[in-house]
Protein backbone atom coordinates (compact mmCIF):
# COMPACT_ATOMS: atom_id res chain seq x y z
CA UNK A 1 0.00 0.00 0.00
CA UNK A 2 1.22 3.17 -1.13
CA UNK A 3 2.30 6.23 1.94
CA UNK A 4 -0.39 9.07 1.98
CA UNK A 5 1.06 12.80 1.37
CA UNK A 6 2.59 14.46 4.56
CA UNK A 7 2.87 18.63 3.81
CA UNK A 8 6.37 19.56 5.20
CA UNK A 9 7.04 22.81 6.47
CA UNK A 10 10.41 23.90 8.78
CA UNK A 11 10.79 27.10 10.28
CA UNK A 12 14.37 27.34 9.38
CA UNK A 13 13.58 28.42 5.94
CA UNK A 14 11.84 31.51 4.54
CA UNK A 15 8.40 31.30 4.73
CA UNK A 16 6.07 33.58 2.46
CA UNK A 17 3.11 33.39 3.65
CA UNK A 18 2.02 32.44 0.07
CA UNK A 19 -1.34 30.08 -0.44
CA UNK A 20 1.34 26.64 -0.96
CA UNK A 21 3.44 24.07 1.40
CA UNK A 22 6.98 24.14 1.25
CA UNK A 23 7.18 21.06 0.08
CA UNK A 24 5.14 18.21 -0.15
CA UNK A 25 6.62 14.12 0.49
CA UNK A 26 5.11 10.99 -1.19
CA UNK A 27 6.70 7.67 -0.62
CA UNK A 28 10.15 8.76 -0.19
CA UNK A 29 9.94 11.66 -2.52
CA UNK A 30 9.94 15.43 -1.46
CA UNK A 31 8.56 17.70 -4.03
CA UNK A 32 9.73 21.48 -2.95
CA UNK A 33 7.90 24.31 -3.57
CA UNK A 34 9.52 27.47 -5.90
CA UNK A 35 12.37 29.01 -3.58
CA UNK A 36 13.32 32.78 -4.05
CA UNK A 37 15.52 35.93 -2.66
CA UNK A 38 14.01 35.76 0.74
CA UNK A 39 16.48 35.48 3.75
CA UNK A 40 15.54 32.45 6.18
CA UNK A 41 16.78 34.76 9.26
CA UNK A 42 14.29 37.63 8.53
CA UNK A 43 11.37 36.45 6.12
CA UNK A 44 12.65 39.70 4.21
CA UNK A 45 12.90 39.78 0.10
CA UNK A 46 16.29 40.62 -0.83
CA UNK A 47 16.69 41.40 -4.24
CA UNK A 48 19.96 41.97 -5.71
CA UNK A 49 22.16 40.61 -8.23
CA UNK A 50 21.26 36.59 -9.80
CA UNK A 51 23.89 35.65 -7.82
CA UNK A 52 23.06 36.87 -4.29
CA UNK A 53 19.02 35.88 -5.17
CA UNK A 54 20.45 32.40 -6.64
CA UNK A 55 22.45 31.49 -3.40
CA UNK A 56 19.04 33.04 -1.48
CA UNK A 57 17.07 30.26 -3.14
CA UNK A 58 19.34 27.60 -3.33
CA UNK A 59 19.77 28.12 0.15
CA UNK A 60 16.42 27.94 1.33
CA UNK A 61 16.22 25.01 -0.78
CA UNK A 62 18.39 23.34 0.80
CA UNK A 63 17.18 23.75 4.13
CA UNK A 64 13.63 22.61 3.33
CA UNK A 65 15.18 19.01 2.32
CA UNK A 66 17.83 18.61 5.21
CA UNK A 67 15.21 19.45 7.58
CA UNK A 68 13.04 16.87 5.77
CA UNK A 69 15.73 14.26 5.73
CA UNK A 70 16.95 14.59 2.35
CA UNK A 71 19.87 16.95 1.28
CA UNK A 72 20.66 18.55 -2.54
CA UNK A 73 22.59 15.51 -3.00
CA UNK A 74 19.79 13.79 -3.62
CA UNK A 75 17.81 15.80 -6.05
CA UNK A 76 16.45 14.08 -9.05
CA UNK A 77 15.35 17.31 -10.86
CA UNK A 78 15.33 21.24 -10.77
CA UNK A 79 13.57 24.03 -12.76
CA UNK A 80 14.97 27.57 -12.21
CA UNK A 81 12.52 30.28 -13.72
CA UNK A 82 15.10 33.40 -14.98
CA UNK A 83 13.35 36.89 -15.26
CA UNK A 84 16.71 37.73 -17.59
CA UNK A 85 18.00 34.66 -20.27
CA UNK A 86 21.15 37.12 -19.65
CA UNK A 87 21.94 36.18 -16.41
CA UNK A 88 22.49 32.63 -17.23
CA UNK A 89 26.22 32.55 -16.81
CA UNK A 90 25.91 34.35 -13.23
CA UNK A 91 22.87 31.99 -12.21
CA UNK A 92 24.82 28.84 -13.51
CA UNK A 93 28.38 30.68 -11.31
CA UNK A 94 26.05 30.58 -8.01
CA UNK A 95 24.22 27.45 -8.81
CA UNK A 96 27.06 25.19 -9.17
CA UNK A 97 28.60 26.29 -6.07
CA UNK A 98 26.22 24.01 -4.30
CA UNK A 99 27.24 21.05 -5.59
CA UNK A 100 30.26 18.36 -5.77
CA UNK A 101 29.71 15.99 -8.13
CA UNK A 102 27.05 14.93 -10.64
CA UNK A 103 24.37 17.39 -11.21
CA UNK A 104 20.75 16.50 -10.99
CA UNK A 105 18.39 16.99 -14.26
CA UNK A 106 17.35 20.85 -14.38
CA UNK A 107 15.35 22.75 -16.40
CA UNK A 108 16.14 26.55 -16.64
CA UNK A 109 13.80 28.77 -18.53
CA UNK A 110 12.71 32.86 -18.84
CA UNK A 111 9.98 34.03 -17.02
CA UNK A 112 7.97 37.08 -18.02
CA UNK A 113 7.50 38.19 -13.98
CA UNK A 114 8.32 36.52 -10.72
CA UNK A 115 6.50 37.13 -7.71
CA UNK A 116 8.25 39.90 -5.40
CA UNK A 117 10.12 41.26 -8.61
CA UNK A 118 12.65 38.62 -7.68
CA UNK A 119 15.01 37.33 -10.35
CA UNK A 120 14.86 33.81 -9.92
CA UNK A 121 12.57 30.75 -8.10
CA UNK A 122 13.72 27.31 -8.23
CA UNK A 123 11.84 24.40 -6.98
CA UNK A 124 13.27 20.76 -6.81
CA UNK A 125 12.33 17.24 -6.82
CA UNK A 126 14.73 14.96 -4.33
CA UNK A 127 14.72 11.68 -2.77
CA UNK A 128 14.72 10.78 1.17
Amino acid sequence: MSEQRKIFRTEKAAITGGPYSQATIHNHVIYVSGQGAVNPETNQIELGTIAHETRLAMTNLSIILEEAGSSLDKILSITAYLLDMDDYAEFNKAYLSFFNGDLPTRTCIQAAKLPFETRVEITATAFI
